[in-house]
């Protein structure tokens, strides 16, 4: 799930100063392929401390995974275990230390993990 530091990016920062920070990107289960397929449709939601934030299907977005794939390993190497993030439903929202969020995507295992403090 990515995560930005909107602090940077209000300041006029690059964007990948607000984007790739410690701890920035956690990380649930990998679920290969070949064992659950590719996920075209299915409901996707985050919920931050019990309350639902964002929700919206797979079958919005742009392109689907496949045609991600393939479009980036036209311009760069991809190898197994590469991550691709693909962005987030509408609703996006600041988060502060100690927010709980649970994040779903339908027909996989519930994701979930907590803010930690603000690291200097």
């Amino acid at each position: 799930m990515p995560l930005s530091a909107t602090e940077s990016l209000s300041k006029g920062l690059p964007w990948e100063i607000g984007k790739s920070f410690d701890n920035s990107a956690p990380v649930g289960p990998i679920h290969p392929v070949s064992l659950v397929g590719h996920l075209l449709a299915g409901a996707i939601s985050i919920e931050v401390n019990g309350k639902e934030r964002q929700r919206g299907d797979l079958k919005q977005m742009i392109w689907t995974t496949p045609e991600i794939i393939a479009n980036l390993s036209a311009s760069y190497r991809l190898e197994p275990g590469d991550l691709i993030m693909t962005g987030t439903p509408a609703g996006v929202g600041p988060l502060q230390p100690g927010d709980k969020l649970v994040a779903r995507i339908e027909g996989l295992a519930p994701f979930s993990f907590s803010i930690g403090a603000k690291v200097s």
